[in-house]
């Protein structure tokens, strides 16, 4: 004690500070304490950017009831710290406050209100969060049982979590920030220049460390690990998950973003962002509406007040779609998955069962060309980053992502596709030069083009699971071949994920094992929410199974192939079916490509000089088609599953002959 008052230390009652064995008196220096206090070993050297050390320990500073771990390092607190406890190896520099005032749950609880600004569909958020649950609580409120039941789990748990003292955890660095109101910091977290955070938990580990950066504002939020939130960024009631990037000046409210998500420059109000919600541009809004793997064009904007009852209208854009810049949706509407918009809309329209399509404006008009994103070079584009864009390297991850871009999910939706095209062609008649469908417009030649690309489509991911297990398995004869691609169960007609497949914000799953699940959340048998955390990741773990499973079934009733009784011969004449969809579709792609490097694509280069300056700097930049990696990735494409059907045609020939 005579040691810290030498030091400028004070206190009013030194009987109330402890200290741990091995403590040195000479690193703790000008600090004022009160209430309960517990100081740890400080013997540890710091290293700042541009080589600076210093000593670990506690200087210049007011604490109030605090337990302080070994080897932290505290300077230069402006105010006070008061009832936290610090663990091991944090560093905290040049605050004005870090403080927790009575019981709190650091952001845990707090009610989101997605999709709809007045209510109705509010998420209550906790620190694992996934998309999955909380798309089951923002669109399944046809069963107010599920949602009593989840939300009186996460209720459970944010009551146990409820503490009046704060948590800084080992590792963590606050450097130069002001004020710290109710917050927990996980390991490693790094907050740096923050103006204000206030009811919130920074989740964080030491593989997958978050950030807050300069500026940044954020009250009644959750950051899993992973996440960045930096240069002035604004949060207010949001979840904000793992690998997700806020910057720019970006603003949320009441909105949760799940993995991999990025946000610069613009707004979110009342959105659910499921995986992969990429907006960068400052006039970009995203309100009421729910997206995934979604990459919001420049000015892009919705709309969902009516100026009569308030903004109650609420939008969906199914995975995998793109605002072109200055387009516009009028909610409530529904877009079809991997679309994309162009334009204003000012009906309400619904395009879901037409995936893959372009819905654009034409005087006023919308009009819909249905199956032209499944020839788009973008389209397999975006297929292809997704998975190599996961920024995650914690190892518990809380979404459960499937990426494939043909899929049961989206290959049923092809399907209705074809047969909702068939059935207006049908009941119009061939000869009509517009059919209408759902408040959109189609020219008889795009419903035509539909159909057509939406019948290689489904020729072609029926194949690519039947060629590639006929490729790498052995069989001497029919019925060896048969039990290669026999689906996987217990009882032929009764095997699981035959039936319809939804997209649960990034996990694809059949609709009997949600509904399976979400009965055994309400009558008990399934009680906390990492039993549900669990199912989601074992769902994902079995998405081929059942895919191949759907598969099967569809190939009996799109293609007449019955694995229980097919020939080699009729399944080797379904392959040649197969690889021409596959190099026709593939063709169409390459095609979409060359557009990349035509003249008009040059217009700009060259600046100084004639065409063939113009020539040579666009190869330069941009290089030359043949040799661009989208362009051989597509031809080695084509030649890899050639290859694949010519081999399994010939596996199936020796069958056929024995």
């Amino acid at each position: 004690m005579e040691v810290l008052v030498k030091n400028g230390c004070f206190c009013e009652d030194w009987s109330r500070v402890k200290v741990k064995e091995g403590f040195i008196a000479g690193r703790v220096r000008n600090v004022t304490f009160s209430g309960d206090i517990y100081l740890g070993v400080f013997r540890r050297k710091i290293t700042f950017i541009g080589g600076i050390e210093r000593h670990s320990g506690i200087y210049n500073a007011t604490i109030h009831n605090c337990v302080i771990g070994d080897d932290v390092y505290i300077n230069q607190i402006k105010n006070y710290i008061a009832n936290y406890r610090i663990e091991k190896n944090v560093l905290i520099e040049s605050i004005d406050t870090l403080t927790v005032d009575g019981a709190s749950c650091f952001g845990n609880g707090v009610r989101v209100a997605v999709l709809n600004e007045t209510g109705g569909r509010e998420i209550p958020v906790y620190n694992e969060l996934s998309a999955h649950t909380a798309y089951l609580i923002a669109f399944y409120r046809h069963r107010p049982e599920l949602i009593n039941k989840l939300t009186r789990m996460i209720d459970d748990y944010t009551a146990g979590i409820r503490s009046g003292m704060g948590s800084v955890k080992e590792g963590a660095h606050l450097l130069n920030c002001r004020t710290l109101l109710n917050v927990y910091i996980g390991r490693y977290a790094k907050i740096e220049g923050i103006y204000r955070l206030n009811n919130g938990s920074v989740n964080s580990s030491e593989k997958d460390p978050s950030y807050i950066g300069s500026g940044v504002i954020a009250e009644n939020f959750i950051t899993a690990s992973g996440c960045t939130i930096s240069e002035s960024s604004v949060v207010n009631n949001c979840f904000i998950g793992q690998g997700t990037i806020l910057g720019k000046q970006y603003s949320a409210e009441n909105s949760v973003f799940f993995a991999n998500c990025q946000g610069f420059h613009g707004e979110a109000c009342s959105v659910f962002a499921g995986p992969y919600t990429v907006s960068h541009h400052k006039s970009t809004l995203l309100i009421a509406a729910y997206f995934s793997f979604l990459n919001a064009g420049s000015g892009s904007n919705q709309s969902n007040h009516m100026y009569k009852l308030g903004p109650i209208h609420q939008g969906i854009v199914e995975r995998g779609s793109k605002t072109a810049s200055d387009s516009y949706i009028l909610w409530p509407a529904k877009i079809g998955a991997f679309s994309l918009v162009m334009g204003r809309h000012y009906r309400n329209t619904d395009t879901s069962d037409l995936p893959f399509s372009y819905l654009i404006e034409n005087s006023n008009e919308s009009f819909l060309a249905p199956g032209v994103n499944l020839r788009s070079i973008g389209t397999i584009r975006d297929a292809q980053k997704w998975p190599k864009r996961d920024r995650r390297k914690d190892d518990k991850l809380l979404d459960c992502v499937v990426f494939n871009l043909l899929s049961p999910y989206s290959v049923q939706k092809i399907i209705r596709g074809r047969d909702v095209l068939e059935n207006l062609k049908k009941i119009s008649g061939p000869a009509s030069d517009y059919y209408m469908y759902n408040s959109v417009k189609m020219t008889n030649r795009s419903l035509e083009k539909g159909i057509s690309l939406y019948k290689i489509a489904i020729t072609k991911f029926l194949g690519n699971g039947l060629v590639k297990k006929l490729e790498i398995a052995d069989y001497a004869n029919e019925e060896e071949m048969r039990k290669v691609i026999a689906p996987e169960g217990e009882g032929y007609g009764e095997y699981e994920g035959t039936g319809e497949w939804i997209d649960m914000a990034g996990l694809l799953v059949p609709k009997e094992k949600a509904v399976k699940m979400i009965e055994g959340i309400e009558n008990g048998t399934i009680t906390s929410l990492s039993e549900i955390n669990e199912k989601f990741h074992e769902w994902k773990d079995r998405y081929l199974k059942w895919s191949w499973n759907w598969i099967v079934s569809r190939l009996k009733t799109e293609e007449g192939i019955d694995v229980e009784n097919i020939s080699a011969k009729q399944l080797a004449e379904f392959v040649k079916k197969w690889k021409n969809a596959v190099v026709r579709l593939d063709s169409m792609i390459y095609e979409d490509a060359k557009k990349e490097f035509t003249l008009k694509s040059q217009t700009g280069f060259g600046i100084d000089g004639k065409d063939k300056t113009r020539i040579s700097d666009f190869e330069h930049v941009r290089g030359e088609f043949t040799s661009h990696p989208a362009v051989t990735e597509i031809i080695e494409h084509i030649e890899k599953k050639s290859r694949s059907a010519d081999k399994v045609m010939e596996k199936l020939k020796l069958v056929n002959s024995e």
